[in-house]
């Protein structure tokens, strides 16, 4: 396939993994953020061809799956008031919170709705002018420039029935959260590519400078990430930290500017709840006083009553890298894609998902 081949070649695989072979003198833990990355990382077989000393650790780098209970009970609660159109992406739906799922409401007579954007939503508000239409707002800064242009789409036109529920997370804190927990001990990361297209790499350079650190941010092709690993263990070896990046072809230094401004006249930052990490200082992102008439949460305030999250569900030591979907009791046989337990198996990102789809299959020729 044109434009993809070239990454995904063989024998280009295997030098880069010889090389690190011979490079890597020491073991090293590293850790993918990005839950694409897990993904790719198992169904290319990457884990499975790299030394023995070199470890792969999967992090929070999975949108639905951080999102809280919190976060997705006061979506429940909003899609059980009458007359809303609860409008979100096909993964949230089947997520279990601590009062069911959006999927057990949609049973129960609420009317949910799978949309591809959230320019969907707003042509649905359009449609159905009579009945206010939520979009569920879960994701990373790859997603919130398209959902901060929904808004500014309906402020515009003045859409009076389009709201957002805003549940965005930003990425760089939560990184800050597991290397100052110290329950893993990082040599590098893997920095997530779609995340820095709109952030830059400028973005991750507390991580060498406050942390020590490396970071190399990787593309989703075999290629791609065999060279951001292979970045990292140089960097170790050269004793200096910094930002690599191997994904030039779309990631830049300053990001994509467009994006980060109609992202930050939408949003502020604001202290939000992560599944698994609790609550992060300046990790989320709300809806400014200026557009306060399409914040759902402010518009229909509810007071969802959230329970702990599932018994025996171990999804939140998964994403803080402390545990493998493998080590969970639940895995497999009690908690799988027809019966899942927490959003890791749910969702396309979840690394629990990746690890029964996929396991430790080997990069074929």
């Amino acid at each position: 396939m044109k434009f993809i081949d070239e990454f995904r070649d063989p024998r280009l695989a295997r030098v880069l993994v010889e090389n690190l072979r011979k490079r890597t003198r020491r073991h090293l833990r590293l850790m993918e953020f990005c839950g694409g990355h897990t993904h790719a990382i198992l169904r290319f077989g990457i884990r499975a061809l790299l030394p023995p000393d070199l470890e792969m650790l999967s992090g929070p780098g999975c949108p639905v799956c951080v999102t809280s209970s919190a976060g997705l009970d006061h979506a429940i609660a909003l899609a059980h008031i009458r007359g809303i159109i609860l409008t979100t992406f096909g993964d949230m739906v089947r997520v279990p919170g601590s009062q069911g799922s959006l999927q057990k409401a949609r049973a129960e007579g609420s009317d949910i709705r799978i949309v591809y954007s959230p320019m969907d939503a707003v042509t649905l508000a359009e449609k159905n002018s009579s009945r206010p239409v939520v979009f569920l707002g879960v994701g990373f800064e790859t997603t919130a420039p398209g959902v901060a242009a929904s808004i500014l789409q309906a402020h515009q036109q003045r859409i009076k029935n389009y709201f957002v529920l805003p549940l965005h997370k930003l990425t760089p804190p939560a990184t800050k959260a597991i290397l100052d927990a110290g329950e893993v001990k990082l040599s590098g990361i893997v920095g997530p590519g779609h995340v820095t297209t709109v952030i830059g790499t400028d973005a991750w350079a507390f991580l060498p400078e406050q942390y020590g650190v490396p970071i190399a941010i990787a593309g989703f092709e075999p290629l791609d990430i065999l060279r951001a690993i292979s970045m990292l263990v140089d960097q170790v070896n050269e004793g200096h930290a910094r930002v690599d990046n191997a994904y030039s072809r779309s990631v830049l230094p300053q990001g994509n500017q467009t994006a980060l401004a109609i992202m930050n006249e939408v949003f502020e930052t604001c202290d939000a709840e992560w599944r698994g990490l609790g609550v992060l200082p300046g990790s989320g992102m709300r809806i400014r006083e200026k557009y306060a008439a399409l914040d759902a949460s402010k518009v229909f305030p509810v007071s969802p009553t959230p329970s702990p999250d599932p018994p025996g569900c171990r999804c939140g030591e998964v994403l803080r890298g402390i545990l493998s979907p493998m080590d969970c009791s639940l895995f497999r046989h009690t908690c799988n894609p027809e019966n899942p337990v927490g959003p890791c198996m749910v969702s396309a990102e979840g690394a629990c998902a990746a690890y029964y789809q996929f396991g430790e299959k080997r990069f074929e020729d």
